[in-house]
């Protein structure tokens, strides 16, 4: 399984961006994505996951109704749109996949530890 970010950027307070995750090397359709960001000095953080099987969705309290995950099947990638931004969004943003993740598992996780497969990330900058 491969994953690639793409979309970070250097930004003011106030803009948006939108995240790309696209995912290869595996065929089957149900899994679960997330995305997690890491900030210098801090520990990881789930920011937001997403099921394939039911587009079932979950965000961290800080960035709701923020944030949105969405996914483009016949691309096979998944997106993070992110508004409002502020310098507390500073950070490295990667996405990680678990496969196969099936209805019957629950709700996607937050949890890294709960996922197998990582990018390398991408760059999220906020600053005036």
């Amino acid at each position: 399984v491969q994953l690639v970010e793409s979309g970070g950027d250097s930004v003011q307070p106030g803009n948006s961006l939108t995240l790309s995750c696209v995912i290869s090397g595996f065929s089957v359709n149900y899994y679960a994505i997330g995305w997690f960001r890491q900030a210098p000095g801090k520990e990881r953080e789930g920011v937001s996951c997403f099921k394939s099987e039911d587009s079932d969705t979950r965000y961290v309290d800080s960035v709701k109704g923020r944030f949105t995950i969405s996914s483009d099947s016949a691309k096979n990638t998944v997106y993070l749109h992110m508004n409002s931004l502020t310098p507390d969004d500073t950070a490295v943003y990667s996405c990680a996949a678990k496969v196969p993740f099936f209805r019957e598992y629950g709700p996607c996780s937050l949890s890294s530890k709960d996922y197998d497969n990582w990018g390398r990330g991408t760059q999220v900058t906020i600053s005036s």
